[in-house]
């Protein structure tokens, strides 16, 4: 599945490499026409290589990563049909298909997504790797909130004077590999965004998935104000297993962005500090071969990140990312040789 998947965007990429603009449909659009001309029938393409090197202080070791080198595809069938296709070609070495959906807006406001895609839960895992702050995710982007499903996703952004904009939707609930399982549980995902004035985001999030035997309940808050040289940003999210099956979770990820406009060479420079945390995590599937029970698949631990982006063009468009990672850990965790004190050099394009 994955060479055909590899072979599919090789094939059509030369066809699509006139249909690139600035437009931001990036996701799916719809097109204010009755009728498509040709010319909206060409599909885009866009895409994000990230390439970067850590060095880990403890071991004394470094090593070269391609972190993502991923292309979607985006376009319309009709004004109101819109569809995605992406593709990672290299994530951490491996390729992995992310995004397959159709997408329809029959009302105004109202979307309807249908395939596989990223649920709506949390701010910050549903940031793609151009949009992130840092090189690395937060432990709530990528441990304890990163789901990717099939499944079928609702969208409306109320009429009033306070946008608001809510999800929601249904999915298989056991991840994008076993689609071809048969489910009598109900697996589903709402997200709120309010925006108060300019700037000014709250974010309300609900999970509720089964992996397996245990039902696993997600909650989230968090927030963000933006100004013209400012991003303060505070997101909370806690965990609950089935049948106290294990010890409830908790993670928090805080940071600021200052931006500061360079004239030569860079477009800005920003200055960035991260505090974010999380607790004993299980992914409701992995048990003791003795007793059955849950075992911790992530270990407690707590993060201090300190960075400076360079960024040559518009933001998260071509940045030179520096960052510098120190992780705090409880006597009983263990510690991933990935998730240890380091330095990270990273430079990311996206097109």
């Amino acid at each position: 599945m994955k060479k055909s998947a590899l072979m599919l965007f090789l094939t059509l990429l030369p066809f699509m490499a006139k249909a690139q603009n600035t437009q931001n449909s990036e996701d799916g659009k719809k097109i204010d026409k009755e009728k498509l001309e040709s010319k909206d029938y060409l599909p885009e393409i866009h895409g994000t290589i990230r390439g970067k090197y850590e060095y880990q202080t403890t071991m004394g070791a470094g090593r070269f990563e391609v972190r993502n080198a991923r292309v979607s595809v985006t376009g319309n069938v009709l004004p109101i049909v819109a569809y995605k296709a992406e593709i990672d070609l290299s994530d951490e070495g491996s390729i992995k298909m992310l995004d397959a959906y159709a997408r329809l807006f029959p009302a105004k406001g109202l979307t309807v997504t249908a395939g596989q895609m990223r649920v709506p839960f949390t701010i910050d895992a549903h940031r793609s790797p151009h949009q992130q702050y840092f090189a690395n995710r937060s432990f709530i982007a990528k441990q304890v909130g990163n789901v990717r499903d099939v499944g079928i996703t609702l969208g409306y952004t109320l009429p009033t004077d306070l946008p608001i904009t809510i999800e929601g939707g249904l999915y298989n609930g056991s991840g994008l590999t076993n689609q071809k399982e048969w489910h009598k549980e109900v697996n589903y995902s709402a997200k709120a965004q309010f925006l108060f004035t300019k700037g000014l985001n709250l974010t309300l999030s609900i999970q509720s998935i089964q992996p397996e035997e245990i039902r696993v309940q997600s909650y989230d808050i968090g927030a963000y104000y933006e100004s013209d040289r400012f991003h303060i940003e505070a997101e909370y999210l806690y965990k609950q297993y089935s049948d106290n099956a294990f010890k409830d979770v908790q993670a928090v990820n805080t940071f600021i962005n200052y931006d500061l406009p360079l004239r030569k060479i860079f477009n800005k420079m920003s200055f960035l500090l991260r505090y974010d945390m999380m607790t004993d995590q299980s992914d409701a599937k992995t048990t003791d071969e003795e007793t059955g029970a849950l075992v911790t698949t992530d270990y407690k631990r707590q993060r201090l990140t300190g960075g400076i982006t360079f960024s040559l063009s518009k933001a998260f468009r071509t940045d030179l990312r520096l960052n510098y990672e120190k992780y705090f850990y409880a006597n009983s965790s263990i510690a991933k040789e990935s998730e240890q004190d380091k330095i990270v050099l990273e430079l990311m394009v996206r097109f």
